[in-house]
């Protein structure tokens, strides 16, 4: 009688785990581990349904894997390492799988926000995802009408709340943010995660390198009514913006943009309310609740 693999959490069957077809660092760093953990599975003389029982998934998954084709659980690379006693090699590859398993465009954005030194931005429609609680993210994700997985709602999740890092640097950047008012009157995911929300913000709007202003809704016409706007600034002197308003969109780097999406900000800052004014008005909806 055949013993049918155990499969933990269902990753087996689970979309949200594959890696974009588009991204090719991921596919070649996927591609490189099911090679690694194939040839020490065979070095050490154990078959695929001997290997999966012995990990606790499925045999399609092992294949998948194996065949770079499905990202492996941290925890699915543990076990393999135990298993084959592959000396670190296996553990070795983690962080790299950690990395692919955040869309490219994720990566790309948290790439660029770890390497800025200052960093402006203006929203209109919802919290920018940096200043977002994981709740707030989730009711944001469920509301979407993307029909997520819960694996792959978790896996976005977790992306969002990884760029969070940015407030921990050291040297801490400039931060800057520019909210409309409505999005925080709107109560996305209920009282609770609302009110846990305010409360956040309250806590970042009072770190020493952040600057958090309201745009009040009476305030009138101002240059972000036609969509988002952010500003990067680097080291080596260098800054890209982008805006849903200007350029098609994309991000630019030529000088003559940067200086409109600059000056386009700066109007912003000046018609929103001050920092203090903002902080004040963040209590007081609290006490609101």
């Amino acid at each position: 009688m055949s013993v049918e693999p155990e499969r933990v959490n269902g990753e087996a069957d689970e979309p949200g785990w594959e890696v974009d077809p588009d991204d090719e660092w991921g596919l070649a760093v996927l591609a490189t581990v099911g090679r690694q953990l194939k040839l020490r599975r065979e070095a050490v003389g154990m078959r695929v349904p001997e290997f999966a029982v012995a990990v606790g998934y499925g045999e399609d998954l092992v294949y998948k894997v194996e065949g770079g084709k499905r990202i492996p659980r941290p925890e699915y690379l543990d076990k393999s390492e135990d298993v084959l006693g592959a000396d670190g090699l296996i553990s070795a590859m983690k962080e790299d799988v950690e990395k692919v398993r955040y869309p490219k465009k994720v990566r790309d954005l948290a790439e660029s926000e770890a390497k800025a030194i200052e960093f402006g931005v203006y929203v209109g429609l919802s919290l920018h995802g940096l200043l977002q609680t994981p709740e707030h993210a989730r009711a944001l994700f469920e509301v979407s009408q993307s029909a997520y997985s819960a694996g792959e709602m978790d896996r976005l999740i977790a992306a969002r709340m990884a760029r969070k890092t940015i407030f921990e640097r050291s040297p801490a950047p400039m931060l800057s943010f520019v909210q409309e008012e409505v999005t925080l009157r709107r109560q996305v995911g209920g009282t609770m995660v609302w009110r846990q929300q305010l409360e956040h913000l309250a806590e970042v709007a009072e770190l020493r390198n952040v600057t958090f202003q309201v745009m009040p809704t009476d305030s009138g016409a101002h240059p972000g009514l036609s969509g988002k706007i952010e500003v990067l600034k680097f080291e080596d002197g260098t800054a890209v913006g982008r805006s849903d308003g200007a350029f098609n969109g994309r991000p630019t780097s030529e000088l003559k943009q940067l200086r409109i999406l600059e000056l386009r900000y700066s109007t912003i800052r000046a018609q929103a309310l001050t920092p203090r004014e903002s902080l004040a008005f963040i209590e007081h909806l609290l006490g609101e609740t």
